[in-house]
Parts: C-alpha cells; sequence; structure tokens
C-alpha cells in the first residue's frame, strides 16, 4: 500500500506545481498587457497561448463588456486555483496518509 500512497503524493506535489505554475502565467499575463507588451513577440505569445485555456471558462461565465469593460476573468481564474490549492491538495496528502 506504501507505493500507492506514494503516487498519490507524488501526483499532489506535481499538481501543486502546475496549478502554482497556471497562477504564475496568468500573473505574467496581466503585467504584459499593462505594459503593453509586444504582442508578436514570442515570449509574450507563448504566455497568452498557455493563459488562454485558462481564462475562457471565466470569460464565458462574465464577458468583459458587461463589466464595464474590465476583464476580472484573470482574478477569478487566480481565485479558483488557489481554491484548489488549499482544497485539492491536502485532500490527497490525507489520502495518501490513511494509506
Amino acid at each position: 500500500m506504501f507505493i500507492i500512497a506514494n503516487l498519490i503524493e507524488a501526483i499532489a506535489k506535481l499538481l501543486s506545481i502546475i496549478l502554482e505554475l497556471g497562477v504564475l502565467v496568468i500573473i505574467v499575463r496581466v503585467i504584459f498587457f499593462w505594459a503593453n507588451a509586444d504582442p508578436y513577440n514570442g515570449f509574450v505569445k507563448a504566455i497568452q497561448a498557455l493563459s488562454e485555456p485558462l481564462l475562457v471558462p471565466f470569460r464565458k461565465i462574465m464577458p468583459s463588456w458587461k463589466m464595464g469593460g474590465v476583464d476580472l476573468s484573470p482574478l477569478f481564474a487566480i481565485l479558483v486555483i488557489e481554491l484548489l490549492q488549499w482544497f485539492l491538495i491536502p485532500t490527497l496528502y490525507q489520502i495518501a496518509a490513511r494509506l
């Protein structure tokens, strides 16, 4: 059973890293937007390509035109990712500890 517990712990650590990187990518995208970064730059394109799948569901729920032109999808995406960090990761560690 310790093999399954170690596997669950490894999955929890990997998921935690992925979620943290998701938050980082969203923050970098927001900074690039504020700084008016060149949209044809390869790094800017990569950040946009990585962050877009995270933001699209929130844009569908609350389009920016309903919010006076303000795009709040990065804020809500980060909040949901943080909630996953606070709930899912400790839950996986507790499941691994009980095995």
